[in-house]
Parts: structure tokens; sequence; C-alpha cells
């Protein structure tokens, strides 16, 4: 049986001129894809009005509340005790978002009740993506 979380959260955006602007997502993981986290953000705040979803690797986002953390296109760190910046790089630029920690926290806790740390389905998860990669879903 696949379970999904999803937990709305608010976020700030961090504009070049160092303004912050609230920035409403829903964080989601799902036991179907037990590797990755997803942001999804709405059309109101993305570029091309049709909304965005980010996907990263939940251990980015464990390592990423603990100390600077990612390479390509998503970085996570800790700024300060009380909030976690995530940075997404696209084509069109690069967005800077910052979290309360404790709320990614808290989502991480409760993605490790669906599927604990350690005991994702690689194999699994890999012949579902080069299904579906390939056509053969």
């Amino acid at each position: 049986m696949d379970i999904t979380l999803e937990q709305p959260v608010r976020a700030r955006l961090i504009t070049a001129d160092e303004q912050e602007l609230p920035a409403p997502a829903t964080l989601r993981y799902g036991s179907a894809d037990p590797l990755a986290v997803h942001i999804d953000f709405p059309p109101e705040i993305s570029l091309d009005g049709d909304g965005a979803t980010w996907t990263f690797a939940r251990t980015l986002l464990a390592e990423g509340l603990r100390a600077p953390a990612g390479s390509g296109d998503v970085h996570i760190w800790p700024c300060g005790p009380a909030r976690t910046v995530l940075e997404f790089h696209s084509p069109h630029g690069l967005a800077l978002l910052q979290f309360d920690s404790a709320t990614l926290r808290r989502f991480l806790l409760r993605s490790y009740a669906v599927v604990a740390a350690g005991q994702e389905d690689v194999e699994s998860a890999v012949d579902e993506g080069l299904s579906a990669l390939f056509g053969s879903v």
C-alpha cells in the first residue's frame, strides 16, 4: 500500500534586494518513491504561473538540517538555530527560500515513520524509474 504525506509549510522567498516575501509550499513524501522529498509551489509564486515542484533526496534534507549539503541544483544549509535555507538552481535563475527548521524536522520524522531511514527499497525504486524512463510502465 502506497502512503503519501503532505504538509503545508510557509517559506520566505529571499529576493535579490534581500526582501523576504511569503511563499506558501507543500512538502510531500510518498512510499512509492521512498528516496525523494518533493516541495510543491503554487502557480502564484512561480515564474511561469504554472506552479513548480522540486524533487531531491530525502537524505539531502536530513544532511542540510545539520550542515551545508548539496551540489548541483539543490543546496540546503542551517541558518542559525531556527531556520534552514533551501537554494534551488534552474535555467531560469535561482530561488533562495528560508523554512522553519522545526517544521522540516517534523516532516522528516513523519517520513521515517512511513519508510525508515535505510529501509528504502532501492532496487524497486530503480526498476520503477527505469520502467518509467523507457516507457515500460
